[in-house]
């Protein structure tokens, strides 16, 4: 199996450095991600963070590996969303490439996926764009997730979201898939605790094409708050079925998608007041590398990043490079400096404590006149929550 793509900047910088006695050899940098497939439109965005990272960082002389300058090679193979192929792909990496480091693939399952690779050679990641109670539990050594959206942090913190804002009940639908369903065996159970009755408790399958009933179902209960456990597909059917049947719902949540461009491209100001997870904006002046990375992003790609996966991804890279900095590329080195390091982000400081990192709270997004803001909790918060006025049109 070949290398799908190497980033060209990146060998061009490669090429340029490696004449004798110009430059240190080249850090090589493997990553297994969806090129081809359905998952590959989603992935796509976080292919792109990782490229833009290699173009910054060779542009500006090199990686840092323990005060020497080296350019950066990214070697990047198609897992053609199919997590079954993940393992083999980072095991090549490691094995036939011999990468110097690892970045990490797109989606939780991706991430399981790795795990037992990344355990059996004792190679660190840093992860990204995966949040599972289940993964968090499996207390993996070499593993760590600069995210927040964990499940079961998550619930009690919506739940008092929900409840400030006089919510008093909520109409809930998910899809029936392991992320949706693990958020939802928290959020359940937090809800009625903080008094909040569920007064419409929908389901739906992967393959479901129209969510008409779904709906129907939750407009009929007339709820304070809607919220739709969804990934991005299921959460265009859900915007359009409630567009369509006129859902007038002041507080409306949808797990995954609204923070995403083409969403935005696709619904406009309809996604206005729509909340979702997450915790990144780049309208926070607390952390000054955020909108840095927003210009940069928006720049050379034409859209904005995601606030949730790509900023993930961005972060993901610059806790690499700075604990690079500090212990080079010696494994046990970098493990150390990844576990014990607070590390400085577009999303403010990091700290892991075992695979979490303990230092960014759970934090709510609201789609807010076409900006993504940090609406929750209120000491985080980049602008107040706000109603949706009137139904979509």
């Amino acid at each position: 199996m070949k290398p799908a793509f190497r980033t060209i900047a990146a060998l061009a910088l490669a090429a340029a450095w490696a004449v004798p006695g110009l430059a240190a050899d080249p850090v090589r940098i493997g990553v297994g991600i969806a090129r081809t497939g359905p998952i590959a439109p989603a992935a796509a965005p976080q292919l792109q963070a990782y490229e833009l990272w290699v173009d910054q960082v060779n542009a500006a002389g090199g990686l840092d590996v323990k005060g020497e300058k080296r350019p950066v090679e990214l070697v990047v193979y198609d897992d053609q969303s199919n997590f079954a192929n993940e393992a083999g792909i980072y095991e090549k990496l490691i094995t036939d490439d011999k990468v110097d480091l690892l970045l990490s693939p797109h989606s939780t399952p991706a991430h399981f996926a790795i795990v037992g690779v990344l355990e059996r050679y004792g190679f660190p990641v840093v992860g990204s764009t995966a949040a599972s109670v289940q993964l968090k539990e499996l207390e993996p050594g070499n593993i760590w997730f600069p995210t927040s959206a964990f499940a079961d942090t998550m619930a009690p913190e919506f739940a008092k979201l929900l409840k400030a804002q006089g919510v008093k009940t909520v109409g809930l639908a998910m899809q029936q898939s392991p992320f949706p369903q693990e958020v939802a065996k928290y959020f359940r159970p937090a809800l009625e605790e903080a008094g909040i009755e569920i007064v419409a408790d929908e389901e739906y399958a992967m393959s479901a094409k129209d969510l008409t009933s779904v709906v129907s179902a939750i407009k009929a209960a007339q709820p304070d708050a809607a919220v739709i456990l969804d990934l991005p597909p299921d959460g265009v059917l859900y915007m359009r079925a409630a567009r369509e049947q006129g859902l007038d719902v002041p507080y409306q949540f949808m797990l995954l998608g609204p923070s995403a461009d083409f969403f935005k491209k696709m619904f406009g100001p309809a996604l206005d007041g729509m909340m979702t997870i997450g915790h990144w904006t780049p309208y926070k002046a607390e952390w000054p590398r955020a909108m840095p990375f927003f210009e940069a992003y928006t720049a050379r790609f034409g859209e904005e990043p995601d606030y949730l996966d790509v900023a993930l991804s961005w972060m993901s890279v610059e806790i690499l490079q700075q604990a690079v900095a500090q212990a080079g590329l010696d494994h046990d080195a970098l493990r150390e400096a990844i576990s014990s390091m607070t590390f400085d982000t577009i999303n403010g400081p990091v700290r892991f404590e075992g695979v979490e990192n303990v230092e960014t709270p759970v934090m709510f997004l609201q789609i807010q006149d076409g900006k993504t803001q940090v609406v929750w909790p209120e000491a985080e918060a980049s602008a107040p929550v706000a109603k949706i006025s009137a139904p979509a049109d």
